[in-house]
């Protein structure tokens, strides 16, 4: 097929896992990833585009059917509130804006449960303000937003705190019933079968969580 999907964020959680399913799936015919190094990943649907995130260097490159946008990080990863806003609400808002003048059909993005752009909190908040940026930039009906808890995965780095969180996370998952359910951690690669059979699927909705999930 001559479907093509871009992907941002490929070399993290949630954007590895993706890229592994993308690249597997029949009904993508082409895959995009936009990435500051080369990552060593090689296969015959897969473009690497070495991209500048700050100058936006290759806006021409951010055309396609469907684009996936993983980025994020944490503010230890950051070193400053300044840089984490960069990564986490200022990329994803550029791209969208420039995805949204060269037609690409769907905006599928990774935010988190809680954001919210009136937050008291710097990381909801943060996300809050990204997801608003995208929406105004591609419209609600071109955006899908995707709003995980705590990813759970196996990650490249091996930080004891996070070791522990993932296991801690595990063993209370079955306490977060009702109405916190949506706060459960989630596998990275469920998420991202979601993500992907709602671009496949044409699903409605904008704003995705914990159930839906598992409904898809």
């Amino acid at each position: 097929m001559n479907t093509t999907a871009l992907l941002f964020g490929a070399t993290g959680l949630t954007g590895s896992a993706l890229l592994d399913l993308l690249l597997k799936e029949d009904r993508i015919g082409k895959v995009k990833i936009f990435v500051r190094k080369p990552t060593g990943i090689s296969h015959p649907k897969l473009t690497e585009i070495i991209f500048d995130f700050d100058a936006m260097d290759k806006p021409e490159e951010i055309k396609g059917d469907y684009l996936f946008s993983c980025l994020g990080t944490t503010l230890k990863k950051a070193g400053s509130k300044a840089v984490q806003q960069k990564i986490d609400r200022d990329y994803p808002v550029k791209i969208a804006q420039i995805a949204a003048q060269n037609g690409v059909g769907k905006y599928l993005m990774v935010s988190s449960v809680g954001a919210d752009a009136r937050s008291g909190n710097f990381y909801l908040r943060t996300k809050g303000e990204m997801e608003n940026g995208v929406i105004e930039a591609m419209t609600a009906e071109k955006t899908r937003i995707f709003r995980p808890s705590f990813l759970l995965g196996d990650r490249k780095e091996s930080r004891l705190g996070e070791k522990i969180g993932i296991i801690l996370a595990r063993l209370l998952n079955p306490l977060f019933v009702g109405g916190i359910r949506k706060y459960k951690g989630i596998d990275v690669v469920l998420l991202s079968k979601s993500m992907l059979y709602t671009a496949l699927t044409g699903k409605s909705g904008l704003i995705y969580e914990y159930d839906d999930f598992f409904r898809m």
